[in-house]
C-alpha cells in the first residue's frame, strides 16, 4: 500500500527557528513569531517570496493572527490558514503543511506556533452542562489521580515520577530556547509546593509565550531550489485521531496515545524500538511515564523503570525530552508541536550540542490537546 507521507517525492523539513520560550511579557507576539520564521527561512536558505502557503498556530492571540504577523515580511498573496487545537495546535499546522505538500498543492509551505499567555477560556467550560465537581475538568486534578493509580499500581513511590522532572530540568538547563534553564535535584522537586496529590510545581509544565517555526518542502523542491539535502529531515509518518469512550479513570488519554502512535508507526514501517528520539506531553510527570508506555519504547508496566535504569535519558536507548519536554522547555501551547518537530530535526542532524543523542536516525513528535485530540509525527535522517 502506498504511502501518501511519500508523494511529491517525499516530504522535508528543510528548515528550523525558535524564539525562546519565556514567562509573559510585553513583547508583542509579532516579534515572537517572526524571529522564528525569520530563522527557519535562514536555515533553510530561502527568501520569503519562495514560501507558497503558510499554517499558523495559536490558541490565545485572536482572529487573523497569522495574517497580521507575517505581512510584515511583504504581502506575497500566499494563504494563510490559522489552525487550534489547544495543546496540539502546532502540532496540527505542521501536519496541514505536510499533507499540502504530499499531495502537491504546494511545494514549499511554513508552519508556525506562536503564543501569548491568553485568558485560558476553554470550550469545555461553555458547553452547557452541569458539573458534578468544580474540580472535574481540571487538569492538574485528573492527572494527579491518575499519577496515584500508576504508581499504586506498579508498585512505585512518587519519587520515581519525580525523577521524570529531574530529567527533564536537566535537559532544558542546556537548550538555548528553553523558558526554564536551571537543573533540579530530586530533593528540590519534591520539596516544590504541592499543586494536587502527588504532583509539585517542579513536576508540572509552566505558561508561557514563544515561538517555533519549520519550513516543510517537497522532495522535488529541495532537487530544484537547491536546498542542502544533508540538512534536510524527511517526515515519514503523520497520524491523527480523537478519543474514545473510557473504560476506567483516565484510560481515554492513554489509549488515545496508543492509537495515534501505533497509526504512525505502521505508516513509516517502523516498530517503536527504532526510535532515538521521543517527544511527547509531559504537561505532567506522570505523562512522561504512561505515554512512553503507551507508545512502546518501553514494556507495559515499565515506565518508571526504563526511567529509573537512564533508558530515557540522552545517551540511552531513546532519548525522551531530550529539549526538556513541557516541563522543562516550555508549554506556550500554540509553538509546543512545532518546537518538538524542531527539537528532533535538530538532534536528527547532529546539531543539538551538548544534548545530542549520539546516532539518533528515528524520531516521533507526539502532541495531544484537550478535547481530546492526539497527533504524531514520525521523522528521520533523509539517509535513513
Amino acid at each position: 500500500m502506498s504511502n501518501w507521507i511519500d508523494d511529491n517525492e517525499g516530504v522535508y523539513v528543510a528548515g528550523i527557528g525558535m524564539h525562546a520560550y519565556q514567562f509573559p511579557s510585553e513583547t508583542p507576539y509579532t516579534h515572537l513569531g517572526l524571529t522564528a520564521v525569520r530563522a527557519a527561512l535562514a536555515d533553510a536558505g530561502l527568501a520569503w517570496p519562495q514560501v507558497n502557503s503558510a499554517y499558523v498556530g495559536t490558541t490565545s492571540i485572536g482572529m487573523a493572527a497569522g495574517r497580521v504577523m507575517l505581512r510584515h515580511l511583504g504581502s506575497s498573496g500566499l494563504a494563510v490558514t490559522q489552525v487550534e487545537n489547544a495543546s496540539a495546535s502546532g502540532s496540527f499546522a505542521f501536519r496541514q503543511a505536510c499533507m499540502e505538500v504530499a499531495r502537491g498543492v504546494s511545494d514549499v509551505v511554513l508552519a508556525v506556533g506562536v503564543d501569548k499567555h491568553g485568558d485560558a477560556r476553554r470550550a469545555a467550560d461553555k458547553e452547557g452542562l452541569a458539573r458534578l465537581s468544580e474540580t472535574a475538568n481540571v487538569p492538574a486534578v485528573k492527572f494527579a489521580m491518575m499519577a496515584r493509580t500508576y504508581l499504586r499500581e506498579r508498585g512505585a513511590d512518587a519519587a520515581s515520577m519525580a525523577q521524570v522532572a529531574v530529567k527533564n530540568h536537566g535537559n532544558a538547563a542546556r537548550n538555548p530556547f528553553a523558558q526554564f534553564r536551571k537543573p533540579r535535584t530530586l530533593e528540590q522537586v519534591l520539596a516544590s509546593p504541592a499543586v494536587a496529590g502527588d504532583l509539585t510545581v517542579q513536576q508540572c509544565c509552566p505558561r508561557g509565550e514563544g515561538a517555533a517555526a519549520v519550513i516543510v518542502v517537497s522532495g522535488r523542491a529541495l532537487r530544484r531550489l537547491g536546498l542542502d539535502a544533508s540538512r534536510c529531515v524527511r517526515v515519514r509518518a503523520s497520524t491523527a485521531c480523537s478519543e474514545t469512550p473510557e473504560t476506567s479513570y483516565g484510560a481515554a488519554a492513554v489509549d488515545l496515545v496508543r492509537a495515534s502512535a501505533r497509526a504512525a508507526l505502521e505508516q513509516a514501517a517502523i516498530p517503536a524500538s527504532r526510535l532515538d528520539l521521543l517527544e511527547l506531553h509531559d504537561a505532567f510527570s506522570v505523562e512522561e511515564l504512561l505515554y512512553s508506555e503507551a507508545i512502546g519504547v518501553c514494556e507495559q508496566g515499565e515506565g518508571a523503570a526504563y526511567l529509573l535504569r537512564g533508558d530515557s535519558r540522552i545517551g540511552g536507548r531513546c532519548a525522551i525530552n531530550a529539549s526538556g519536554g513541557l516541563i522543562g522547555m516550555g508549554h506556550p501551547l500554540g509553538p509546543t508541536g512545532i518546537g518538538q518537530i524542531a527539537e528532533i530535526t535538530r538532534q536528527l542532524r547532529g546539531e543539538a550540542g551538548d544534548r545530542q543523542h549520539a546516532g539518533a536516525g528515528w524520531g516521533m513528535a507526539h502532541m495531544i490537546g484537550l478535547g481530546s485530540v492526539a497527533v504524531a509525527h514520525v521523522l528521520s535522517r533523509a539517509t535513513a
